[in-house]
Formats: structure tokens, C-alpha cells, sequence
């Protein structure tokens, strides 16, 4: 089905509010729309400062949201992002008094720096979209979008991410530090305050979910459907990697490069939609040898490798 001129309109307005408050980070509030769309969460990597958490509260504002953010550490509980139960003295029993998951969209500010116990309380968060309190089971809002943030260069007192944990991030993005210009820019433009208060919403969570269902009907042919296997299954396969890409992978990396195209405009998914996304959303999911580390040989070269030696299909559309 064609796509619709109203929500090609509302995603462009979500898309100016956004770079409105994040100078020179186009392509990066692109990537964080298309995981939106495609109904997953994002993992952003990158030094403090560089504009993290004033991107995912001005995506939130922008649709009117609820936002909620979580400000990890080693003594942050479970029961303090998913809720708990606590016992009504007047009703005489138990009340399940709901935590800060139970929100749109939830940033989980330095997640590298919860114990491995309270980041497993959000497996079942990020992969059912509910939680799970003394045998009851809660269904969060929806939509609902996990942003989580980590720095890459301060590792005392982290905690890694288990894979299973990063298999459920749908991509992972870096922001990187703006150019001369967009930093001279910055100076000017944040004399006036903070850009994201002055932010007024251009549509709503409703209208952010139904354009999530518009997204399944982008076309996908089978030719690209190929194509994005055999990208997926040669990281499975090659020489430097010992951990590949697995199922859950494939699934996420349809529904992104669908909402990909959709977020230019078409109803069509074409090959660079696809060599675009590989990297941010495989990326994280590759392990590779210790020998092939020692090497010198990242993930990112080894995706590239691969997308090079996958055979691009002529025709995709059609």
C-alpha cells in the first residue's frame, strides 16, 4: 500500500523538532525514528555531553509522551524500575505500586552501571513489553521504547551487558561530537536556555502507533529478503566471528529497514536500505574471536567484508 501523506507529514515534523534541539546529528535522529517505528529500543554509546538524553527527552515531548528516566548505579534495585507491591493497611492486602518502566518511552541513563541482577529485570521489559510482580502480569504502555546509554571509555565500576541483553536492542548508535561550525552554533543557540523545554508537541503516541502498523505494509521483496539473510548468516559464518548474528537479528533488521524506507518517503525497501542499517543494528550482536581482537579487527570491518561479498540483488522492486 502506498504511504500516507499524513504520516509522511507528522514524522517530518517529529523529524524538525528533533534537529531543532541536536544540531548536525541528522542521520543519527534518522537511525533513533527508525527504531522507534519498527517498535524497537536503542542502545547509544558514546562520552558524556554529546547530547544523549536531550535527544530522547525531545523525541518524547515531541509526541507528547510520558518520558521517565532511570539514572543507573550498583545500588539500584529491580523492584525500583519495574515497581513492587506493597501492602494497603486499610484494603488489607497487597497493591502493585508501578516503577518508572511503566512510561513511553524510558531512558536508562549509564546502564553498563547496574549489577547484573537489575538489568536482567528488564529483559522481560524489552522483549514482552510487560512486567512480572508476585505472580501478576502488567502490560506496559504502548507504544513503549527502551533508550539505554553507556560510556565506552570509563569502565570502572560497570557491569558488561550480557548478550542476550544486547540482542534485544534493535540498534546501536553513536552520537560523536559535532563539527566547528555546529558547536560554534550550540554556543549561540543555548544562551537562551535549554531548546528542548521550549519544544511544543507535533502528534501523539496514537498517531506514533498507527504508524508503526503502516510500517508492515513497506514492501519487502524476496529478492532483499535474500539478501538480508545472507548478510545475516555470513556473520554467522565467517572466520573472525565466534558469536553471529541470531534469528531475533533478522526479525529486528526487517522491520528497521522497513521503517527506514517508510522514513524516506517510500513504501519499498531497496538495497542500500539495507547496507545502510547492517552495521548498527549487527553490530552489537557480533562477537568476535580473541585472535581476530588481537588482530586488530573490529566489527565494523567485518560487516563491511561481508556486505561487500554478498551479492546485491539487480531488481528489488516489483
Amino acid at each position: 500500500m502506498p504511504v500516507r501523506e499524513q504520516s509522511i507529514q507528522t514524522m517530518s515534523a517529529v523529524r524538525t523538532n528533533l534537529e531543532s534541539c541536536i544540531l548536525g546529528k541528522e542521520f543519527e535522529i534518522t537511525l533513533l525514528l527508525t527504531a522507534l517505528l519498527a517498535g524497537g529500543h536503542v542502545l547509544i554509546e558514546d562520552v558524556p555531553g554529546t547530547g544523549k538524553t536531550q535527544l530522547i527527552k525531545a523525541m518524547a515531548r515531541s509526541m507528547r509522551g510520558e518520558y521517565r528516566r532511570i539514572q543507573c548505579n550498583p545500588d539500584i534495585l529491580p523492584s525500583d524500575i519495574t515497581g513492587v507491591s506493597v501492602f494497603h493497611p486499610h484494603e488489607e492486602r497487597f497493591v502493585f505500586r508501578p516503577g518508572p518502566v511503566m512510561t513511553n518511552i524510558l531512558l536508562a541513563d549509564e546502564i553498563n552501571r547496574a549489577t547484573t541482577k537489575t538489568q536482567s529485570a528488564l529483559l522481560e521489559v524489552m522483549e514482552e513489553r510487560s512486567v512480572t510482580a508476585d505472580g501478576h502480569t502488567y502490560d506496559l504502555p504502548h507504544p513503549f521504547m527502551l533508550c539505554a546509554t553507556q560510556n565506552p571509555i570509563d569502565f570502572e565500576g560497570t557491569y558488561m551487558l550480557p548478550e542476550a541483553q544486547l540482542d534485544r536492542f534493535m540498534m546501536k548508535i553513536a552520537m560523536g561530537y559535532p563539527d566547528a561550525a555546529t558547536e560554534k552554533a550550540m554556543l549561540q543557540f543555548h544562551t537562551k536556555g535549554q531548546p528542548v523545554d521550549q519544544l511544543q508537541a507535533v502528534t501523539t503516541m496514537d498517531e506514533i502507533a498507527a504508524i508503526q502498523e503502516e510500517i508492515r505494509d513497506v514492501y519487502l521483496s524476496d529478492a532483499l529478503s535474500d539478501y538480508l539473510l545472507n548478510i545475516v548468516r555470513r556473520t554467522r559464518e565467517h572466520d573472525a566471528v565466534i558469536l553471529g548474528a541470531s534469528p531475533r537479528a533478522s526479525l529486528a533488521f526487517v522491520m528497521a529497514v522497513k521503517a527506514y524506507a517508510f522514513l524516506q518517503e517510500r513504501d519499498y525497501v531497496i538495497p542500500d536500505d539495507i547496507k545502510t542499517l547492517a552495521t548498527y543494528v549487527l553490530g552489537h550482536r557480533i562477537l568476535l574471536r580473541p585472535e581476530a581482537r588481537l588482530g586488530s579487527v573490529n566489527t565494523h570491518q567485518v560487516l563491511q567484508q561481508i556486505i561487500n561479498q554478498a551479492h546485491v540483488p539487480v531488481s528489488s522492486v516489483g
